[in-house]
């Protein structure tokens, strides 16, 4: 691979600089692509990117970039994506600085800016040299997420057309799953949880297969039908929906004969149970029936004191003794039929007879 280091001007930098919206973002002529399609969206906060112009502003040193040079002589933007960003906004006038925009400053202050030097390492190779670059020196300022990551891997036409349902602001897959999703779209976490869902955990597999696929409408096409059927099976909504795993409930659980009525009934039921500590494992649970979801209310370190005391430390199953380390906590009527997390309903059993109980 062939690298050099070159002296660019925040003129040149800005000169032609256009943001094209899903088309993507260009400056230094037009010879440069700011944003290239496995590239992340800007996500400088205001601090960060009035850091950038105050560094600019007082002739300081700005950190080196790296372009890679393409087979036409364009360049595209390894490292550098959101100070490139930041400064060629700033020039265009969308954000003020120390409240001026860059039209109101004087216009020696506007050339110092626009005679900024800045570093830039370019680099030719192969495109699979420069996705290794890419992720060996991404490592300062914002950290790329493991999907950012993936998409530079992966980068294509797949991604290109996945990145349109899932990776905008106010995209897609944000208008129909923000209630149940955790993360933000522009970090790519909302297709990592679709890709997640769709293969089984499988991410980079599914990537590697489908690269070169002209489109993503299969996991579009499946998002969707996640999200309707949790719409249709849950379809009163509350806060403690969103973040479940759904896909994988999708998954196992999509052919299931279930009634949303009776399911509603049952929601409203466990969240009134003083027994029920975990509220966000009550649709797990009634999917799958398994209690641990629920996190039931255990006995406490009194109690169970008192119970052993009380029982000479003797197990009620297999009549032997032992001492209360050995033993564990149970409800004698379980709280499948009613039975509360009260003291008359403690016994203590050995641990293997209670864990052979709960398991029947």
């Amino acid at each position: 691979m062939d690298i050099e280091l070159k002296e660019i001007t925040v003129r040149e930098l800005t000169n032609g600089y256009e943001d094209k919206a899903e088309a993507g973002v260009v400056g230094y002529g037009g010879k440069l692509d700011i944003r290239p399609l496995y590239q992340r969206e800007f996500i400088y906060k205001d601090k960060q990117r009035d850091a950038v112009i105050n560094t600019i502003t007082k002739d300081f040193p700005l950190n080196v970039m790296y372009w890679a040079v393409r087979e036409n002589g364009d360049f595209e933007i390894i490292d550098g994506q959101q100070r490139t960003i930041s400064i060629c906004q700033f020039v265009e006038g969308d954000f003020a600085f120390e409240e001026r925009y860059f039209h109101n400053l004087q216009k020696d202050e506007q050339e110092k800016i626009l005679n900024y030097r800045l570093m830039v390492y370019q680099c030719s190779g192969t495109d699979s040299e420069k996705l290794g670059w890419f992720k060996t020196i991404n490592i300062a300022g914002e950290r790329l997420t493991d999907q950012e990551l993936r998409n530079a891997v992966y980068s294509g036409s797949w991604v290109s057309d996945a990145k349109r349902h899932f990776s905008k602001n106010g995209c897609p897959a944000y208008g129909i799953g923000s209630d149940y999703l955790n993360g933000s779209p522009i970090r790519q976490e909302y297709l990592e949880t679709a890709i997640d869902w769709f293969s089984g955990g499988k991410i980079e597999s599914y990537m590697s297969l489908h690269q070169h696929d002209a489109d993503s409408q299969e996991l579009w096409q499946y998002f969707q039908e996640v999200i309707a059927w949790v719409k249709r099976i849950f379809p009163k909504y509350r806060k403690l929906m969103k973040g479940l795993d759904w896909g994988a409930f999708y998954n196992r659980h999509k052919s299931d004969r279930l009634n949303a009525v009776k399911l509603e009934q049952r929601i409203v039921e466990l969240i009134e149970d003083d027994e029920v500590d975990s509220k966000k494992g009550i649709y797990e649970y009634l999917l799958t029936g398994n209690e641990k979801t629920l996190s039931l209310r255990a006995f406490d370190e009194k109690t169970q004191v008192k119970t052993y005391e009380k029982q000479k430390g003797i197990c009620p199953v297999c009549h032997k003794h032992y001492e209360i380390d050995a033993m564990e906590a149970d409800h004698i009527v379980p709280w499948s039929k009613g039975g509360k997390t009260v003291p008359e309903n403690c016994h203590m059993l050995c641990k293997l007879d209670n864990r052979t109980k709960s398991g029947k």
